[in-house]
Parts: C-alpha cells; sequence; structure tokens
C-alpha cells in the first residue's frame, strides 16, 4: 500500500491528520494536471478543492487496483470533464487574456519547480555532516555574514571559509549523487 493509501485509510479511521497529508502531497500536481484539462489555473484550483472535498464528504471506497495517485486523479479528471460539459459554452479569449493566463501558467510551473528543488535542497543538506550544514544554513539561510557566523560557531573567520568550502563541495556531491541536474 503506498503513502496516499495509507493516509486515506487513516482519514477513514478518523485521523483528519490523513486527509491533510494527501492534500499536501498531491494539492500542486493535481493543480497542474487539471489545469491541462481546463485551461485556466483558478478554475483548475477549484477543481482541485472540489476533487479533495469529494473525499472528504462522499468517502469513495479506495480499491489497491491502481496506485492512490491514479486513483485520485482520476477523481480530478473525472470533476474536470464534468465540469467541461457543464461550462461547454465556448467564449474566446482576447489576445490580452490568452497571454495573462499563458503567464500564469508559466509562474506556476516555475513555483513547482522552485519547490521542489528546495525540497530536494534541504534534503540533501540534512545529509551532510553538522557542521557542513550549520554552516549552510546560517550563512544561506539565516543571512548571516562569515564574522557572525565564526562568532555563533564559535570559530575563526577562516575556519568559517575552509568550512563553507568544503561544505559547498559536499553538498554539490550529495545533490549529484541523488540526480540533481543543474541549470546552464
Amino acid at each position: 500500500m503506498d503513502n496516499g493509501a495509507e493516509n486515506y485509510l487513516r482519514y477513514l479511521n478518523g485521523d483528519d491528520g490523513g486527509i491533510a497529508e494527501i492534500v499536501r502531497e498531491y494539492k500542486d500536481s493535481l493543480i497542474f494536471f487539471l489545469n491541462g484539462y481546463v485551461k485556466n489555473i483558478y478554475t483548475a484550483e477549484d477543481l482541485t478543492e472540489e476533487t479533495f472535498f469529494r473525499l472528504m464528504v462522499k468517502k469513495p471506497k479506495f480499491t489497491p487496483r491502481y496506485s492512490f495517485k491514479t486513483w485520485l486523479f482520476t477523481i480530478g479528471k473525472n470533476i474536470a470533464l464534468d465540469y467541461i460539459r457543464k461550462n461547454s459554452r465556448h467564449r474566446i479569449l482576447s489576445e490580452e487574456e490568452a497571454k495573462n493566463q499563458s503567464t500564469e501558467v508559466t509562474c506556476f510551473e516555475k513555483r513547482i519547480i522552485c519547490e521542489e528543488n528546495k525540497r530536494i535542497l534541504h534534503a540533501a543538506i540534512k545529509k551532510l555532516p553538522t557542521q557542513y550544514s550549520r554552516t549552510l544554513h546560517l550563512i544561506y539561510f539565516e543571512d548571516f555574514d562569515n564574522n557572525q557566523t565564526a562568532k555563533i560557531m564559535n570559530k575563526s573567520k577562516r575556519q568559517i571559509e575552509m568550512l563553507i568550502y568544503r561544505a559547498k563541495n559536499a553538498l554539490k556531491i550529495q545533490l549529484e549523487k541523488e540526480g540533481f541536474v543543474y541549470e546552464e
């Protein structure tokens, strides 16, 4: 049983944290998927909410014939198709509306990619030796300079500079091990 299925079973057994985990894990990718059907990011967000609402209220039976994600996306797709049928009045978008919609989708895609890269980065930093992860955290996430970091870590400025250098190299190696691809 996959993680989504386990969380759904938890929800059906009375643990509301299960549905919260499902929403957290699948919301963004479901919005992106449904946007492919409705071609409007705001409508896709509404349909995603409706999909999760249906899970919470109707509590459809999940059978592990397919993965939970496949089952959930099928429910979302059916909701999107119902929406399209009900709203089949074709409306021609102005050139400006089409550009705005395209810009919104691009921004949403970039945000999803950025969030995924942040998640990968934080996971890789956690795998580094403690001194490296602490140094990187203080410098890049807390915006301390080398002198402040040296004071906090009870090291000299030169030691911090060496730690930063080694931590960056270790992080690069860790990210490459995990298959991270750097953008040019």
